[in-house]
């Protein structure tokens, strides 16, 4: 591998690792009964305890650890008492900082039995995601990615939402460039080696219209429709890809066995 960047990725397999990690053991606890708090304190105390630092944590004022996104809910849901109930779904989104370097992923987890057009929508999310990672090696242009995404979600009668986007991430949580989970092949920044960033599609069941909740972090979708969202961290190498956030357990979607 080209030294410019291999120790850079090194690090980020760390990071990366670490963050997976976290998703993994935290999916036994995903229960009736639990608060997303709990799942907040597990997860900070398991990173702290593997040497790493929760990114998220007083991130541009964020006072949690992480991010619980259930249901109708974007991205960026804050941790509160709220207590899981059977037939809620919802995302946990973790990014690790390990020698200063980050590692962001981010799984959608169900409670229970979830409504059918919950299920489809997750696997949906998951597979659109995926589809947009295969297709990643130096000279793809990021329209690429996002046109994937898109066609895939639009012909199963889903939407991708517009407001948020992937990012560049390394040493520094969220830098350039924008990833976007819709667009137009062959148009944008083309790929090359050494680039690391995320690709996390958000999906709505319904409209892709979102808004903000006064506490000025949770986004929610306007027609109060479902959303999911999957994510994983990678890097382009000289001829494809590498994933530094897959689950070593092999957990890619719910249901988890």
């Amino acid at each position: 591998m080209n030294d410019n960047y291999s120790e850079k990725f090194e690090k980020m397999r760390v990071a990366g690792k670490l963050a997976s990690q976290t998703l993994d053991m935290i999916t036994d606890f995903i229960r009736p009964g639990i608060s997303t708090n709990k799942i907040d304190q597990i997860c900070y105390e398991y990173i702290k305890d593997n040497g790493g630092y929760s990114a998220p944590l007083y991130y541009r004022g964020y006072t949690k650890s992480l991010c619980t996104s259930l249901n109708h809910v974007v991205c960026h849901g804050i941790p509160s008492d709220r207590i899981l109930d059977e037939g809620d779904f919802l995302n946990i989104d973790v990014t690790t900082i390990v020698n200063n370097y980050h590692g962001d992923t981010s799984r959608m987890y169900t409670v229970g039995k979830i409504p059918v057009k919950a299920e489809n929508l997750i696997d949906a999310t998951y597979n659109s995601m995926m589809n947009a990672i295969k297709i990643l090696r130096p000279g793809i242009k990021l329209g690429d990615i996002g046109y994937t995404i898109q066609s895939y979600v639009e012909r199963k009668g889903f939407s991708v939402v517009r407001d948020f986007c992937g990012h560049g991430i390394s040493s520094v949580f969220h830098e350039q460039p924008n990833i976007l989970h819709y667009g137009k092949k062959d148009n944008g920044l083309e790929l090359k080696p050494g680039m690391t960033f995320t690709i996390e599609p958000m999906i709505n069941s319904g409209k892709y219209d979102v808004k903000v909740l006064n506490d000025g972090w949770t986004a929610v979708t306007k027609d109060k429709s479902f959303s999911a969202q999957f994510e994983h961290t990678l890097g382009i190498t000289e001829n494809g890809y590498e994933i530094f956030t897959e689950s070593a357990k092999g957990y890619r979607k719910p249901p988890y066995n």
